[in-house]
């Protein structure tokens, strides 16, 4: 009975593990762009884990939902930060650069 149970473990860890990397590729992806559409500069070209939780869907379906952070610059200089939130592969919510020219620089008197 410990082989199956070993073997039942080993594929629930694997299952999780490749979710895992799909929902960061997708990150990836959505970063990417993001960053491309608002011609601004993707620093580390990857994606951070930062959280995962249990949360139903609008159809009421439970399902993970991973949170995601990347950092890109508008200057080469300042480093900002973006976090996106994925449930499965959906993006359900985005902060991040926003298109350089809806940018208004700060002006100091």
């Amino acid at each position: 009975m410990t082989p199956i149970l070993l073997l039942i473990a080993g594929a629930a860890i694997f299952f999780w593990w490749n979710a895992a990397r799909a929902a960061a590729e997708r990150a990836t992806q959505v970063g990417r762009n993001a960053c491309a559409a608002a011609d601004v500069i993707w620093l580390d070209q990857s994606v951070q884990a930062s959280g995962v939780r249990l949360r139903r869907d609008d159809d009421g379906k439970m399902g993970l939902e991973r949170s995601f952070r990347f950092d890109y610059s508008y200057d080469g200089i300042e480093r900002h930060t973006g976090k996106l939130v994925l449930h499965g592969d959906r993006l359900v919510s985005f902060a991040g650069p926003t298109r350089a020219s809806e940018t208004v620089p700060l002006q100091l008197h």
